[in-house]
């Protein structure tokens, strides 16, 4: 049997020259608990990270606070100089123990954080560089500003943001192109449901971060759970087909630290919803999103 490609999502082009496959791998979990120093099996990590590339995926997420820079540092170690692989990196907050984390927007951090990702990452410019959170503490004329700054110095080449509305973007569109937004979404969480739609139409990279989730509806006798029986596929692996159908803009980036849970996922981009498939698991997910709102 082949082995499964992410090449089988379909391609996207970040900031309209950087062109991915639209299933990419998000590098949170290959560090410890609560994200939080190095893995419990940091040889299995690696492996996750080197198989990467054997499967078509070749669209990383990372952050400087994952570990904190546990995550950068096993990338570059494992990938190293990234032949054809993007390695987006984010930045703006700080950590001060596990699960335990702080925005921070003032210029001369975020500055900090981009030189000390290319530091960790070995580049000279990072490709796409994603404000972690808006500092709600710091003027956003002085975080939009220091990072317009750095890309017009070449330290990075395209801008993307993370938890944002429409409006957050649009604020920052007037200090530089934004690239990519991320924010949770999947199945039945629909929150963002205004960013992803303008998005589409702007033609901005959606890269939604927890897009495996399906909530209840991996129960018995669900719309799911019965798809992914039909299917011969796992209700994640379904939930996540279903994100890909969305938009295409859509750059999920499912995350793991085992390599058998990572070529399940990857798996999931051969998985084929017809219109019918796709619009009941659309309002199934959405009577669950009404639900949880109550």
């Amino acid at each position: 049997m082949a082995a499964p490609s992410a090449a089988q999502s379909g391609t996207l082009d970040l900031g309209g020259d950087i062109t991915v496959n639209r299933l990419g791998f998000g590098a949170m979990r290959i560090t410890g608990k609560g994200v939080w120093g190095e893995p419990a099996d940091r040889d299995e990590a690696l492996r996750v990270l080197r198989r990467l590339p054997e499967l078509g995926v070749n669209f990383i997420d990372t952050a400087d606070s994952y570990g904190p820079y546990v995550s950068e540092d096993l990338i570059r170690e494992a990938l190293h100089p990234y032949d054809g692989i993007v390695v987006a990196t984010k930045g703006g907050f700080t950590r001060h123990g596990p699960d335990v984390w702080q925005a921070l927007g003032r210029a001369e951090y975020l500055r900090q954080c981009v030189l000390m990702s290319l530091r960790r990452l070995g580049v000279e410019r990072i490709d796409l560089w994603q404000l972690h959170r808006i500092d709600e503490r710091t003027d956003r004329d002085e975080q939009f500003g220091v990072i317009a700054d750095m890309q017009r110095e070449g330290l990075i080449r395209h801008v993307g943001l993370s938890e944002v509305d429409v409006a957050d973007i649009e604020e920052a569109r007037r200090y530089f192109e934004v690239a990519s937004v991320q924010n949770m979404y999947n199945l039945v969480s629909r929150k963002h449901e205004d960013v992803l739609d303008y998005c589409t139409r702007e033609g901005i990279a959606f890269i939604p971060w927890y897009p495996l989730g399906a909530g209840r509806l991996t129960r018995e006798g669900t719309v799911l759970e019965g798809l992914a029986k039909k299917l011969n596929a796992t209700a994640a692996q379904v939930a996540l087909a279903w994100v890909l159908e969305r938009s295409p803009v859509m750059l999920p980036i499912p995350g793991t630290s085992r390599v058998r849970h990572l070529e399940e996922n990857v798996a999931a981009a051969s998985l084929a919803l017809s219109a019918e498939d796709f619009e009941a698991l659309d309002r199934a997910g959405r009577a669950e999103w009404s639900k949880r709102r109550r």
